[in-house]
């Protein structure tokens, strides 16, 4: 049974047309199926689908995001690598299910992939804590990098989380810290990792496994320090305003693209990748060996110096670079010529402005 958000009734109306028009068994007992009119419904699907994803708003692509039947994590998994052998525990209190992790293979070679799973029913949802992941789930990651650095392994990770598990025995156990050590084991990796947020990129429960070389998402995924509904009651003190606080966080993934933030957006299938999950598993992996190509023949202070950098730059035009003298092993900041032309001006605006109206008088002058 398909599920479908209150902005697709329309769509659900249609599709249950199609499905009635399918069956040759009506009120007057078996009929011709009519497959004229079922190619001409399904042509009004596609057009109002298109029009309909074509104009989603930020609220909306946070539903889409959350859709119950958009694919998890293990779905991903099972359709992109071969001979996946999964790891468990972090060796200091337990297992975290919410967290999937092991080694792989992707167009022969060996990869550690980590995904936050949020579960495909009711039952396995509850089990997996709705892809909340407790201390133990970021120490179970960080030691399985660790595993993967030593042997020069790369690191794939697949986001999917509302954020880290809020709850008192995780808080007890050092949430906190696990967050911040995972978040300091994937920026030391001298391997590349990539992350690509396949659903919702929530709070630190996300940053902790999202700190990579290249940071990818589905066109339809979001990527936040809070949920919309969370945004909305601290600052309006109504979840009714998540519109708004949508809007004003900029999570979508082609906001973020173009604040720097993400490096490449995955196109989705027409209707949201629930909808063609064979496509949209195809396209992820033509991505991740994309990325995995890029960093190849890169040594892995290369790799180190590529994901400080990426970082570094948020905010900062160009970012930083190694300084020319082999003596100095730190940064340097990179500023753009149109900045330093900018700063210039501004510094020596009143005697630039001087300059100019002497010239101005001098040309008055000599034409009268």
């Amino acid at each position: 049974m398909k599920n479908y958000l209150e902005f697709e009734k329309d769509i659900k109306s249609l599709e249950e047309e199609v499905e009635g028009l399918k069956s040759p068994f009506g009120s007057e007992g078996i009929s011709e199926v009519d497959t004229q009119k079922i190619r001409a419904t399904q042509d009004q699907i596609n057009e109002k689908l298109k029009e309909t994803y074509s104009n989603l708003n930020s609220w909306q692509k946070t539903l889409v995001a959350r859709h119950e039947d958009r694919p998890k994590a293990n779905y991903y998994i099972r359709k992109i690598f071969s001979n996946f052998t999964a790891l468990s525990g972090d060796r200091f209190f337990g297992e975290d299910k919410s967290v999937t992790a092991g080694f792989g293979v992707i167009d022969n070679k060996s990869v550690l992939i980590i995904g936050q799973e949020k579960g495909e029913n009711l039952n396995s949802r509850i089990e997996r804590n709705f892809g909340m992941m407790r201390p133990e789930g970021y120490r179970k990651c960080i030691r399985l990098m660790q595993l993967a650095n030593r042997f020069q392994i790369p690191v794939i990770a697949f986001i999917d989380t509302p954020g880290a598990y809020p709850g008192i025995g995780a808080e007890q156990r050092g949430q906190a810290s696990a967050i911040a050590n995972s978040i300091e084991c994937c920026m030391s990796l001298k391997v590349p990792n990539i992350s690509i947020i396949i659903g919702e990129g929530g709070s630190g429960g996300a940053v902790a496994l999202a700190s990579s070389n290249k940071v990818i998402m589905l066109e339809n995924s979001i990527y936040s320090v809070i949920s919309p509904e969370g945004c909305a009651s601290i600052l309006w003190r109504d979840p009714s305003k998540s519109l708004e606080a949508a809007e004003a966080m900029k999570l979508t993934a082609s906001d973020l693209l173009n604040l720097g933030i993400i490096d490449e957006i995955i196109e989705e299938p027409l209707g949201g990748a629930h909808r063609d999950g064979e496509r949209i598993a195809k396209e992820v992996k033509d991505s991740i060996s994309q990325n995995l190509k890029f960093f190849e023949n890169l040594s892995g202070e290369e790799i180190y110096d590529h994901r400080k950098n990426r970082f570094l730059k948020i905010g900062r035009e160009q970012g930083f670079k190694k300084a020319t003298s082999l003596d100095d092993k730190n940064l340097s900041y990179k500023v753009s010529q149109f900045t330093k032309v900018k700063r210039h001006f501004a510094k020596n605006k009143l005697i630039i402005l001087g300059i100019s109206l002497i010239i101005i008088a001098s040309f008055i002058a000599i034409f009268n």
